[in-house]
């Protein structure tokens, strides 16, 4: 179990120039972000308006503001004329440009369940497959990270009724999971409601089996694992769940996640991240300490 406290001191540190890493590891929305971001900050140094570039590639100064915050796809005829514009001469620095919107154009493995998933938690999905620290409050369920297949799926039920989108649905949630198996995947900081660890889904034999797995998750070194208990009452993240998720990239801010019914919230304004970094720092040390999570845990299933 690894305590991740004190890791929101410092966002900035050890992070590496996409640019000058040219890797996809990132996944393409990151790397759309981080282009868009790179593309904004030379268009400010050439002096060149949101007009004058929209004219160069025949687009509306708004087209360019969502290329800027990699909100839309590049064509790399669009990248070429923009950094044609901006005083980009040198070949090599115009083909790391030129490669890297090609790797920002480039589908994630969640495209084949493209069918099933809103736009908006596909931004999602390619945020949290590039980050490198996930923090995460759950009040009602367990967070999809951690879930088993059989939980995943009591939870997909509740919405769902088709056999075949229910598992599909399932294989994606357990697909997700697959970052935690590779060697540079992010660290997990979940806190976790005991509201959510006892709200029955399924038999309790589901449930027990799905604490065993939070016990196996909570002893790896790149997650840590807190519980709020349900005798504290209330505390700093009353509001409901969120999640934060923190990338390497110098090029990209913090955000929160804030998941509704029907659509997403996605907050990257330094004041709401600070907000939002001080609950979570505020929670972590109103609940149970890391250490107390395995008992409380085993004394859970013990009641089931």
């Amino acid at each position: 179990m690894n305590v991740l406290r004190g890791e929101s001191a410092d966002y900035s540190a050890g992070r590496a120039d996409v640019l000058s890493s040219g890797s996809s590891a990132s996944g393409p929305t990151v790397l759309r972000i981080a282009l868009g971001a790179q593309l904004r900050r030379r268009r400010e140094a050439a002096g060149v308006t949101r007009e004058q570039a929209g004219e160069a590639i025949r687009a509306s100064p708004a087209k360019i503001s969502r290329l800027e915050l990699g909100r839309v796809g590049f064509k790399e005829r669009d990248v070429a004329d923009l950094i044609t514009l901006y005083g980009v001469t040198d070949p090599t620095e115009r083909a790391e440009f030129l490669s890297l919107a090609r790797q920002a154009n480039a589908p994630g493995w969640w495209h084949r369940y493209s069918d099933l998933l809103e736009t908006w938690f596909e931004t999602y999905l390619g945020l949290e497959q590039a980050a490198s620290l996930i923090r995460t409050y759950e009040l009602q369920f367990l967070p999809g990270l951690l879930q088993t297949r059989d939980y995943a799926r009591a939870v997909t039920q509740l919405a769902r009724t088709d056999t075949l989108e229910v598992e599909r649905r399932v294989e994606l949630r357990m697909r997700r999971q697959e970052i935690f198996l590779s060697g540079n995947g992010p660290r997990l900081w979940a806190v976790i409601d005991e509201a959510a660890l006892r709200r029955g889904l399924g038999s309790p034999q589901l449930m027990r089996e799905q604490i065993d797995h939070l016990l196996e998750m909570n002893r790896l070194p790149s997650i840590s694992i807190q519980i709020a208990p349900l005798r504290y009452g209330g505390h700093a993240a009353a509001g409901g769940p969120f999640t934060i998720l923190r990338f390497a990239e110098p090029d990209l801010p913090d955000i929160v996640y804030l998941e509704q019914l029907t659509s997403a919230l996605y907050l990257d304004k330094r004041p709401d991240v600070e907000h939002y970094a001080a609950v979570m720092d505020r929670l972590c040390a109103q609940v149970e300490q890391p250490n107390r999570t395995e008992p409380i845990l085993l004394a859970i299933r013990d009641e089931l």
